[in-house]
């Protein structure tokens, strides 16, 4: 177990390392960035769906899951993103790689317990406008994000029933900026920084039972109460001059902004699922959240405002012989599912809207229960009306899950 952490680590070091931003949509600009999903591969592949109970895969989207766990889960993943933006008059793709998430869950009777690192939220963006009656060039980009620390527990307080809580420490840096040129050798340049810490915690329950000799209902609630971010700000204005070798500053004042706090929004998901364990389940959640109270990270951005979210899901596994000897391919687990988000996010007064397909393969490694999970999800986020843009993207999601039982007795003394 501890050379699979190894070796993870060393991929993940070498991910980070490839990786320049976490995303590369222009809807990054506004709040905090993109949300990003907090769930593993295995739940990324059927859309995002959390409620399943599982015994050798953490759940890091519902605490109260963490106590079916039967076998310390060590997880870490990454995904690789095409992006094509379009508008009515122009179209360009992009390339990312991001890292996703680094988290161990351990099982402690009728408890299971998590740890581990995940993003919250991404910015990385690069715009370029032109004024033909100013003569003018105005470029804009962005780049940061916000983190999570979290520790969650799970607790089993009956064969049917489990509650659980996590608390998450956010931190992080976001850099915005804006030089406009005229038709000179000089510019002036906006650089807009903020530095973001705070609490949050997130609770749920979950309730399984036997509805005949196969079949299986799975129930589970988690809920997120808003907190609050705070964010030290500063802003720089600057006489620039760009050089083949780089950006020269020419005079430079700090100007002085407010901090401010931000409300993170709560969070509600429902959802429900049925199947026979070790065989297939499909199941339908709903995730509400109270995003009309987020702003911006500076109150000086117009014609944009926020509007409560809510995002619809199906999604499911099958396995067509967990246990086979024969065939590799029976023992995959084959995943799938579709989404559909308003994500509160309004701007021009229209509703930024994402969708997606999603698929998946949980392919065994090392053993019975260690496994690849690789993802693919195919989707579309905002518009090309109202002046807007509109995001055509796929991902590939790479996820490692390796198990192991930790804090065995020794057979021999």
């Amino acid at each position: 177990m501890i050379k699979k952490i190894i070796l993870s680590i060393s991929l993940l070091i070498s991910l980070v390392s490839f990786a320049q931003e976490g995303t590369s949509s222009p809807y990054s600009y506004y709040g905090i960035g993109d949300v990003k999903f907090r769930g593993t591969a295995e739940n990324r592949a059927m859309a995002g769906l959390s409620v399943l109970a599982d015994s050798i895969h953490v759940n890091l989207q519902n605490p109260a899951l963490l106590s079916s766990l039967k076998l310390t889960n060590f997880v870490v993943a990454g995904t690789y993103g095409n992006t094509n933006t379009v508008t009515e008059t122009s179209s360009e793709t992009s390339k990312r790689t991001t890292f996703d998430y680094l988290a161990v869950g351990i099982p402690v009777g009728k408890m299971g317990f998590s740890l581990g690192l995940i993003p919250y939220s991404s910015v990385g963006y690069k715009i370029q406008t032109a004024d033909a009656t100013a003569n003018s060039t105005t470029k804009y980009d962005g780049i940061g994000g916000i983190n999570k620390v979290f520790t969650g527990m799970g607790y089993q307080i009956s064969p049917k029933f489990s509650i659980g809580a996590d608390i998450q420490y956010n931190f992080g840096r976001i850099e915005t900026n804006s030089t406009k040129t005229l038709e000179v050798e000089l510019a002036t340049r906006e650089r807009n920084e903020s530095a973001v810490s705070g609490f949050s915690v997130n609770t749920g329950i979950a309730y399984q039972t036997k509805v005949n000799k196969k079949l299986t209902l799975s129930t589970a609630v988690s809920y997120a109460p808003e907190s609050k971010l705070t964010l030290t700000n500063t802003r720089n204005i600057a006489t620039v001059q760009t050089l083949s070798s780089g950006e020269f500053v020419i005079e430079e004042k700090d100007i002085d902004v407010a901090n401010t706090k931000l409300t993170l929004p709560s969070k509600l998901s429902i959802g429900t699922s049925i199947g026979e364990i070790r065989k297939w389940n499909v199941g339908a959640e709903v995730v509400f959240k109270s995003t009309s109270k987020l702003g911006n990270r500076f109150n000086d951005i117009e014609n944009v405002t926020f509007e409560n979210s809510t995002k619809y899901l199906v999604g499911g596994y099958f396995i067509p012989k967990y246990n086979s000897f024969s065939s590799f391919w029976s023992k995959v687990t084959y995943r799938g599912g579709i989404r559909f988000e308003k994500t509160g996010l309004v701007i021009r007064d229209k509703s930024i809207e994402d969708q997606a397909l999603t698929l998946g393969l949980g392919l065994p490694v090392g053993g019975a229960f260690s496994n690849v999970n690789l993802g693919f999800e195919l989707g579309r986020r905002g518009t090309v009306y109202y002046g807007l843009l509109r995001e055509n993207y796929f991902n590939i999601t790479v996820g490692l899950s390796f198990n192991d039982k930790w804090f065995r007795k020794s057979k021999i003394d």
